[in-house]
């Protein structure tokens, strides 16, 4: 094939390289529009995974990069005069020059032609078989062609420099200062023998505040010397952007996205014109993934391309599918990571020790496990931190011992002390009868409560006929309910320390339907033996268009009425026993209606401003607090996204946890959407539980994660890092009641209390799981960095 590649970056020169160390007849050529010498950056930083997907691919250029590395472990935190280290990581860092001069002595050997000082011609000027537009991050062929490539590009929040210093640093570091005007953090790492990469970043504003919108570069370089002169010791920063004047230095990151990776042009427009590397996409500095991500787009297109022989089209349409979910993995980690350094203030009140927790693990790709593989003292110091915290005896974490844990550390909440954080989310069971919970709510209830969870929810239960969201929804007003219930509080409560919480709501809007799976959400039939009964909401809405009821706008009076019956069920609540209340603000139900824009249409005081929305849900929650023991806690659930323009967003969420803290919640459950059928989730591992952490660390007060947490590695992760301070697990309780004993079992954690009446099966599960883990290692037989990387998936 004639192949032309636009732009002398790593992608360019190591797909061309490759295509011709495969096929000597291949005619590679290579178009620069700088100097072979040129380069705008410093070093680059590999994983040592990267190294080996480099030594498959063409183990000569691997060798002479493994030569020109510097190698390190380490990662240092440096916050509020603490240097918290942990190893493990494995890194590599090169300098960018080194990096392009050994790729570019690789194609001369292999008889690639490069053009440098050249003007890339138009594409449709150039006669090839292929070409790559592999020209950079400001991609001329990408703008071109935007029509077709669609690119998204997310210009992100933060300022920064990329700098360098004869600093010589130990391990990747990073440092962070509080200044006056704001936190500015560091990223330094060495990449040769005297000379280390130094970023310095911080939010625009503070950027601003700063004054270096109009320093000099030389003034902006000194600012940066005085910030960080702990870490650098007397060292000079140096910058080698002499293109760059003043404060155009600092840039902000553009996150690229492209829907479509291949446009066919050329004389004929016939001829596939392939993005590769930052023309493509982009991945945040924090997470080193930019060159990394650029070598394997060129591994990727080589392989496929011989994968498919004679099969161009097959090949790059391989190439695209298989990339673009690859890159989008990297893109979601880099995306949590550039916004975890956006928002340094946010965590800044955590202690150093869970700073520095929170940080090595912002990505979600390095999870509890993942890190306890690669550092095990570290983990299990910090574990015996986190216990400390939690109000555990020096006796319950013996040296000698694997400490507790973390998901299974105590909190505390008013009088009730949770035996660990992980709790029962109330899921709806539409199993009673006249709203009286029978024997399928004691067994549930009762079966989840003997399984290791500190709380046990019941799902939302009504305070009248109307507020229910079927004819089979529990209900508490009456006594004869109440009595119902006492009977299933009577029951956890004797499983020992188990406790159990009640969740009230009114569906609202979404009410009178038919049980989940006779037809979620629709109305109740015609003909069936359940009429369907007039719905209310803070404005007339038809939840599904076109099939639900209408409900009506909620008068002054009926407001009246619903605050008056949450608290007579709440009163019979706290009379059956119940050791938790949470009101259900969620999910698009009554008092949801009112909070979202989306669905609170009104011009009176209820309506408006998010102050005058909240009014009423307010009002109900202090009338409730009021009536619920005042030893006893509450939380209350809220939808933090309702994912649909012009709803309720993140920002919002964190101004309404304050305003129901102010009112005395103890705890914000933080789930989100379902308030409308246009919302638009994004779904994946633990995917809410980024607004509990903005909550809990913005608004001041303690928060339930839920959605997507799934096993003991997520629940470590969440609560290690101080993300939330209690887990809500949901499916998987109702496919394994023991989900809690299960994980415990799975982390090897012999001292989960279990009833005694299982005892047995603890001792025989533990020993299989055991063996199981002891003969997975003997057959993998990899180092612990090579287990924590097989993990990752890489």
């Amino acid at each position: 094939m004639r192949i032309t590649c636009l732009g002398a970056g790593p992608a360019g020169l190591y797909f061309a390289l490759l295509m011709k160390k495969r096929d000597p007849s291949h005619q590679v050529t290579v178009i620069e529009r700088n100097q072979a010498d040129s380069t705008f950056g410093w070093g680059v930083v590999f994983s040592d995974q990267t190294l080996g997907a480099l030594q498959q691919a063409d183990a000569e250029t691997a060798q002479q990069i493994l030569d020109a590395f510097n190698h390190w472990d380490d990662i240092a935190v440096h916050f509020e005069g603490r240097r918290i280290v942990s190893g493990g990581h494995g890194f590599c860092g090169i300098g960018r020059m080194r990096l392009l001069q050994i790729l570019q002595d690789r194609c001369r050997a292999l008889g690639v032609e490069l053009r440098f000082g050249t003007e890339a011609p138009d594409d449709e000027a150039i006669d090839a078989d292929l070409i790559i537009a592999c020209d950079g991050l400001n991609s001329r062929v990408r703008q071109k062609y935007a029509h077709v490539y669609k690119p998204d590009i997310d210009l992100r929040a933060n300022r920064f420099v990329w700098l360098g210093t004869h600093k010589r640093f130990d391990a990747f570091t990073f440092d962070f200062q509080r200044t006056p005007h704001g936190w500015f953090q560091a990223h330094a790492y060495r990449f040769d023998e005297d000379t280390s990469t130094f970023i310095v970043e911080t939010p625009e504003d503070t950027w601003r505040a700063a004054g270096l919108e109009a320093m000099d570069k030389d003034e902006a370089i000194a600012f940066c010397e005085r910030m960080f002169e702990g870490v650098l010791g007397g060292a000079k920063l140096m910058s080698n952007a002499a293109h760059l004047r003043g404060s155009a230095q600092w840039i902000r990151f553009p996150r690229v996205v492209c829907r479509t990776w291949v446009h066919h042009g050329g004389p004929r427009g016939e001829t596939p014109v392939v993005l590769m590397g930052d023309a493509a996409h982009t991945a945040h500095f924090s997470i080193g993934s930019g060159t990394k991500l650029a070598l394997e787009d060129a591994i990727a297109l080589d392989r496929d391309i011989a994968a498919h022989p004679g099969d161009l089209p097959g090949a790059l349409q391989q190439y695209e599918a298989t990339r673009s979910i690859e890159v989008l993995k990297i893109q979601n980690a880099a995306r949590n990571s550039t916004e975890w350094f956006e928002n340094v203030s946010r965590y800044a009140t955590l202690p150093p020790e869970q700073f520095a927790y929170s940080l090595l693990t912002r990505s979600q790709r390095i999870s509890h496990e993942n890190l306890r593989l690669r550092d095990r003292a570290y983990v299990e110091d910090f574990e015996r931190w986190i216990g400390e915290r939690a109000g555990l005896p020096a006796s319950a974490q013996p040296a000698k011992r694997a400490p507790v844990p973390p998901m299974f550390t105590p909190f505390q909440a008013r009088s009730v002390t949770l035996k660990n954080r992980i709790l029962v989310s109330p899921m709806a069971q539409y199993s009673a009868e006249d709203g009286i919970p029978g024997d399928h709510h004691l067994v549930h209830l009762g079966a989840r409560a003997m399984g290791g969870a500190a709380l046990v929810m019941a799902e939302m239960t009504c305070p009248s006929p109307e507020a229910r969201i079927t004819p089979w929804c529990p209900g508490l007003w009456n006594d004869a309910q109440r009595d119902a219930w006492a009977r299933i509080v009577r029951f956890v409560h004797a499983q020992g320390d188990t406790r159990i919480g009640m969740q009230l709501g009114h569906s609202g809007a979404k009410g009178s339907t038919r049980a989940m799976w006779d037809g979620i959400d629709l109305p109740l039939p015609a003909d069936g033996p359940h009429a369907n009964w007039p719905l209310v909401s803070a404005s007339p809405q038809q939840y599904l268009d076109g099939i639900s009821q209408w409900s009506r706008a909620m008068t002054r009076a009926e407001m009246d009425q619903v605050r008056d019956q949450f608290v007579a069920a709440t009163r019979r609540a706290a009379e059956a026993g119940f050791d938790w209340l949470e009101l259900h603000c969620a999910h698009g139900y009554l008092l949801s209606s009112f909070i979202s824009p989306l669905t609170n249409r009104r011009d009176d005081a209820y309506g408006g401003s998010l102050q005058n929305r909240l009014r009423y849900p307010l009002e109900v929650f202090a009338a409730v607090r009021a009536a619920w023991p005042q030893h006893l806690p509450m939380s209350v659930r809220i939808s933090a996204h309702d994912w649909v323009d012009g709803g309720i967003t993140p920002d919002d969420a964190v101004e309404i946890a304050r305003a129901f803290k102010a009112a005395g919640a103890d705890l914000i459950d933080c789930s989100a959407g379902q308030v409308s059928k246009a919302e638009q989730p994004t779904f994946g591992r633990m995917w809410q539980t980024p607004f509990a952490d903005r909550i809990r660390n913005e608004a001041g007060i303690a928060t339930i994660a839920v959605g997507g947490i799934t096993e003991a590695d997520h629940a470590n992760s969440i609560i290690a890092a101080g993300r939330a301070d209690l887990c809500a697990i949901a499916r998987p309780h109702l496919a394994n009641p023991a989900w809690a004993l299960m994980e415990a079992a799975k982390l090897g954690y012999t001292d989960m209390p279990w009833p005694k009446q299982y005892l047995a099966g603890k001792s025989q599960l533990e020993r299989n799981l055991e063996r199981e883990r002891a003969q997975a290692a003997a057959a993998a037989g990899l180092s612990p960095l090579e287990q924590a990387n097989q993990a990752l998936g890489v």
